[in-house]
């Protein structure tokens, strides 16, 4: 009798699980991922001849707060329009109870695979554009809760977008930091928390001081930036190690800044953290750092290499000719 291949195994143990799409108008191709909510699954939308992907709740968690999580993930991405957000197409219940959402099928790499093949200037330039939908998140009163570089998917082309929606906190009215009536509507709509004080929420490494805590009433968008400071602490300090030479002084601050135990001692916004780090990566002082003045001379003089170089060799002329006639 021949045995079973691990891929054979595989599929068998997933049977029980796999979920029933017959009575919609998509076809399921295969299983992508899976996290600690939902399984997410390749489909086929068979009414607009496309590949869509669609997560369903798993099937332990059918009688947990899950399917509300689940469900409140999808209201929320739906409402956060934006290129670097995954657009929400359909939604659900599928005939044993599980909820399941339908989004655009995004192609590329998670950014925990694609991070040891890139330079520091690369990985700067990635990290400002992971913080661009972060940002616009919470303009409309959305703070994420767990980023991190397995959550970032770059495409072919070079787009960016932040997956993982699930255990993102809708902020009260008064705690949004710019409302308006897209933030409002956000916030109808998603429903409550789901979340505790005390309960903790996101991923370790990636946790700012307070989610370690489970300070759920302290959570606001310095969390977030404190997270994609450790993103851009990975990123950058293995670019750095790659390119041997070590994670400069002024990107350290950065860092630094992002990752403050106090809120209060962090950025402001996931905005000023992306300017800051573009300024570094233009050649521009940052604000997180305050240069000495021959650092400033120095950097100064690497952004300004070609009239360094024609004053320098004008010298240079000046002083082989004055040599010269003085013979």
């Amino acid at each position: 009798m021949t045995g079973l291949s691990d891929e054979a195994l595989r599929r068998l143990a997933a049977l029980p699980e796999e979920p029933d799409f017959a009575a919609t108008r998509y076809r399921l191709l295969g299983e992508l991922d899976r996290g600690g909510m939902g399984v997410v699954y390749a489909a086929r939308d068979e009414a607009l001849g496309r590949e869509v992907a669609i997560k369903v709740l798993r099937a332990e968690l059918l009688r947990a707060d899950a399917g509300d999580r689940l469900e409140r993930e999808a209201r929320v991405m739906a409402s956060l329009e934006h290129p670097g957000i995954v657009p929400v197409h359909d939604t659900g219940l599928l005939p044993d109870g599980r909820a399941f959402h339908v989004m655009k099928r995004v192609r590329g790499q998670r950014l925990d695979a694609l991070a040891s093949s890139l330079s520091l200037a690369e990985a700067l330039r990635l990290f400002a554009r992971i913080c661009e939908p972060v940002a616009f998140a919470h303009a409309h009163g959305v703070v994420h809760r767990d980023l991190k570089p397995e959550n970032v998917m770059v495409g072919p082309f070079g787009e960016v977008l932040v997956l993982d929606w699930g255990v993102a906190k809708v902020l009260a009215r008064d705690e949004s930091p710019r409302p308006d009536r897209q933030g409002d509507s956000v916030r109808a709509s998603a429903g409550s928390d789901l979340t505790a004080d005390g309960d903790v929420v996101g991923t370790r490494g990636y946790m700012a001081p307070e989610q370690e805590r489970g300070e759920q009433g302290a959570i606001g968008p310095r969390s977030d930036v404190w997270a994609l400071g450790a993103i851009l602490r990975h990123l950058a300090g293995g670019a750095c190690a790659r390119e041997g030479r070590a994670l400069p002084r002024p990107l350290q601050a950065i860092v630094g800044r992002a990752t403050a135990v106090a809120p209060e001692d962090r950025y402001a916004s996931a905005s000023d953290l992306a300017a800051d780090v573009v300024r570094f990566a233009d050649g521009e002082p940052v604000a997180a750092y305050r240069e000495p003045p021959w650092e400033r001379a120095l950097r100064w003089a690497r952004h300004n290499r070609t009239a360094v170089a024609v004053v320098l060799a004008y010298l240079v002329m000046r002083v082989l000719v004055w040599a010269w006639s003085g013979r």
